[in-house]
């Protein structure tokens, strides 16, 4: 899958990065354009207001003249950049589009060799084979749970709570069986023996 996407393509200037880039230097001249008539109208003014004051009349109004028309040139050439803006930014966009659009014909064309390498067919079976695996298992564990004695079950237990060290410690079994009742004639021999070794007779406490 290493040249699905069919990295190897070299990179070059297109006609369109040209056309950019002209646009871009004619933007840049038109500039300067417009700096250049802007630095000359204030000189012009200035003159004007020298002459003015000289006493030219005449040459100060011609030169005011003069300056109207650089204006209105100036008005133009904002007209002009706009347009060169404008196109500029058209181009790059249509640039972006393009590249998308290749993307997507890229992306496309992987996803059909992707498909190509595996078919609806395989992944079917693919998911029948899982599923009867799944299947198997659980007729196994079934098997195995059913399978088992309740002595069996108690073993696997014990070695469960074994192996957690949760086991728990056996106890010696307390009797059930009752005491034998003790004879009133073996009670009386008893006393009759204490009293011959003179020993106090024990009286039970009320």
């Amino acid at each position: 899958m290493g040249n699905l996407f069919g990295g190897n393509k070299k990179s070059r200037v297109t006609e369109q990065d040209k056309a950019v880039l002209q646009l871009k230097q004619q933007r840049d001249k038109m500039k300067m354009y417009q700096r250049k008539i802007e630095a000359s109208l204030v000189k012009e003014r200035e003159l004007a207001k020298k002459l003015l004051k000289e006493g030219k009349k005449e040459r100060a109004k011609s030169l005011l003249k003069k300056k109207r028309y650089q204006e209105s040139l100036l008005a133009k050439t904002d007209s002009q950049l706009d347009n060169l803006e404008k196109m500029t930014s058209e181009i790059e966009f249509a640039q972006i589009e393009h590249q998308v659009i290749d993307g997507l014909k890229t992306g496309n064309d992987c996803l059909k060799k992707m498909h190509q390498m595996m078919s609806l067919d395989d992944v079917e079976k693919i998911m029948d084979d899982t599923r009867e695996g799944i299947e198997y298992q659980n007729e196994i564990d079934e098997l195995l749970a059913g399978g088992l004695t309740e002595e069996d079950e108690e073993a696997v237990l014990a070695e469960l709570l074994e192996m957690t060290g949760e086991a728990e410690v056996t106890l010696p079994t307390v009797p059930q069986d009752e005491l034998p009742e003790i004879d009133e004639s073996e009670k009386q021999r008893e006393k009759e023996q204490r009293r011959e070794r003179k020993e106090p007779e024990l009286v039970p406490a009320s």
